[in-house]
């Protein structure tokens, strides 16, 4: 998926070595986000803009929060499982409620610039089992973090989108925004060992996302609610193969499209949410993967 590449530079290929990467790799070494910044214009009142955006070292982000977040929760980063800074969860791997220490770096809402920088403190949830998502749980609460930059936390739909939906997908890594609307569901979405389920596939031309783009939030065009994580694609039109994801039905017929580029949505998270706005995996309907024993 997006994150991990040949490209990485030496001294971490050897601690990366039994790593697998996922599709869109990496910028070559010398590369920067701003040669390929694609939004210095004003935005259109209205629009998705790059508020709550954040940028990992080698992937995207946001942050989050539930419809019943309070300001005084320590707030969320969204991202994908394979941006775990502990390297890509296995297959059946689920972490959850991990001590982690990791950076963030906000960016302005024009994308441009950067407000400064969040802090995660634990890993609340994170596999690349049915999905591919990390949660992480910042030091700051939403109130700190809107009075100290002004920004509002984006809010995760608690519901399934629907095809046909307009979607943009701002990426923190490249200071970039992609925008199309849902094609369609994809029953099971394979790459190498990993399987996704209910995949979102986007309608080209428009989100063609590249390396870099993983964990960016897909948001709904017209609520500007999160429903879904940016993280996959077919670059070469193998099948499923590692950066070459395939399509497969309820009968099993596997198809592949290539150039196709995927998410996965985020409203499953709902299902495990308890009152006092923490996931429980063992709660009735929760659909996320849970550890093995």
């Amino acid at each position: 998926m997006n994150a991990f590449s040949k490209f990485l530079i030496p001294a971490l290929l050897l601690t990366l070595a039994a790593q697998s990467a996922f599709a869109f790799p990496m910028p070559k070494k010398g590369q920067r986000p701003a040669e390929f910044a694609a939004n210095r214009h004003n935005f259109l009142a209205g629009a998705v803009d790059f508020t709550a955006i954040v940028a990992l070292s080698d992937c995207s982000g946001s942050v989050v929060r539930f419809t019943t977040s309070l300001g005084s929760d320590q707030a969320m980063v969204l991202t994908n499982g394979h941006c775990l800074d502990a390297g890509m969860p296995g297959p059946g791997k689920v972490i959850t409620n991990s001590p982690v220490s990791r950076r963030f770096k906000l960016l302005t809402s024009d994308g441009q610039g950067s407000l400064g920088t969040l802090n995660a403190d634990q890993v609340i949830f994170s596999s690349m089992t049915k999905t591919d998502i990390t949660l992480y749980r910042l030091k700051e609460t939403y109130d700190q973090i809107e009075k100290n930059f002004k920004v509002t936390a984006l809010t995760l739909s608690p519901q399934h989108p629907q095809a046909g939906a307009p979607i943009a997908i701002p990426s923190g890594y490249w200071r970039r925004m992609y925008n199309c609307s849902i094609d369609k569901f994809i029953y099971q979405l394979k790459e190498d060992k990993w399987t996704m389920v209910d995949s979102i596939r986007y309608q080209q031309p428009g989100c063609a996302t590249i390396g870099g783009t993983s964990g960016s939030p897909i948001v709904n065009a017209n609520t500007h609610e999160v429903i879904g994580i940016n993280n996959t694609g077919n670059e070469d039109g193998a099948q499923c193969t590692m950066n070459n994801p395939c399509e497969v039905d309820e009968q099993g017929k596997i198809t592949v499209v290539k150039k196709a580029s995927y998410g996965q949505q985020t409203f499953w998270l709902y299902g495990c949410l308890t009152s006092k706005n923490t996931l429980d995996l063992n709660k009735a309907g929760c659909l996320l993967p849970k550890p093995q024993n």
